[in-house]
């Protein structure tokens, strides 16, 4: 199968040896840096230098080619899924914006490719979780996804390092978020709904950010009283955020915040990602609780390049949805939601298995 993945970073890289690696796929990476490419060039791999933003060179990069992976800002979203249907080959990306999905969604309805979006960790993953979790309850009546991508080490104020992209961390901040209320689909501030919890011994912060339920309210509607997603932190995050973002109004000068943010807060390989779905409601006349936790940490093995916990979930959940695509496993043309992907399937796919081979919470599955 002939894959252009759009994007040479971190997440990028990870993706492009996954596929390369195991044979199955011809890659050829495109990004706009050819400093980031050559990072990411091998016997394995073709690169090309291209500037990502113009719909032309997009385009002419996109014809032949059976798939697109699309793992650049997500302000390139909907650009790029239309240079896909335009050169008529199938489309993933791993987009949190929940306008880029929705038009997205637009141009697969008659598509003759498939396009499928959201297909890394949250949305993504956690969509798969939920609603495996929704099938086994003849009555749901509570699903709450938590997701967090956290260094291992915090030292900060913010108790947070840079694991991913800036700009989407930022945007899931600032916008709306979906939920599921007594049944109703509404929309909720970001950064509110302030909880606590703790898991093996760790005290944990959450609060509601854009664009990790995917597509579950649709999907889920009519079927769950409640239903909602929210980020995890450590405590004390949400409200040096909250300052920043509304207190200083940040909020209306984002690329001031993503600025500072880059210049004042390392990056980290050194991190772990928290998935954390409890779903309730009523089986066999009894009211009941499913849990699924993992804990995914970074690997630093000597003389292999080091990979973070962000890395390896993001990448393993849109090369397995390429992975069972190919196989067939999925339907192979229109709009595909996440949660189309069977949860076992998922984790028995050669690159799903990431998530069970680095299993530290015991879970249902």
């Amino acid at each position: 199968m002939r894959i252009t993945l759009l994007g040479a970073g971190h997440i990028g890289q990870t993706i492009a040896r996954l596929l390369a690696d195991c044979g199955d796929y011809a890659v050829t990476v495109v990004d706009r840096s050819p400093q980031a490419l050559a990072h990411i060039a091998g016997p394995a791999v073709g690169t090309r230098a291209i500037d990502t933003a113009a719909g032309a060179e997009l385009l002419a990069a996109l014809r032949g080619q059976d798939a697109v992976i699309n793992a650049l800002p997500y302000h390139l979203a909907t650009l790029a899924a239309t240079a896909a249907r335009e050169a008529g080959c199938h489309y993933f990306d791993l987009t949190e914006d929940v306008a880029a999905t929705r038009a997205i969604k637009s141009l697969a309805a008659d598509a003759p490719c498939a396009f499928m979006p959201q297909c890394g960790l949250a949305p993504g993953f956690i969509g798969i979780v939920a609603n495996h979790l929704a099938q086994g309850f003849e009555t749901l009546h509570d699903l709450k996804m938590r997701v967090g991508a956290l260094p291992a080490f915090p030292t900060n104020s913010l108790k947070y390092n840079l694991t991913w992209s800036v700009d989407g961390l930022i945007n899931e901040y600032c916008h709306p978020c979906e939920a599921i209320r007594d049944g109703e689909r509404i929309e909720v501030l970001p950064l509110e709904g302030l909880e606590h919890f703790s898991l093996d011994g760790i005290e944990y912060e959450a609060f509601n950010t854009s664009g990790g339920l995917g597509t579950l309210c649709e999907t889920l509607a009519g079927r769950v009283r409640n239903l909602d997603y929210k980020s995890v932190r450590y405590p004390g995050h949400s409200a040096l955020m909250k300052m920043l973002l509304e207190e200083l109004q940040l909020n209306k000068d984002q690329e001031t915040l993503k600025t500072i943010m880059r210049r004042a807060i390392p990056s980290t390989m050194q991190d772990v990602v928290l998935v954390f779905v409890t779903a309730s409601g009523m089986r066999d006349g009894h009211l009941v609780q499913e849990v699924f936790a993992r804990k995914i940490f970074a690997l630093r093995d000597d003389g292999e390049e080091p990979q973070s916990a962000i890395q390896i979930t993001t990448a393993a959940g849109v090369c397995a949805a390429v992975d069972l695509f190919r196989e067939g496993r999925l339907p192979q043309r229109g709009f595909v939601a996440q949660e189309r992907i069977e949860l076992p399937a998922f984790l028995a796919n050669r690159f799903g298995r990431a998530y069970q081979q680095y299993r530290q919470v015991e879970s249902i599955c």
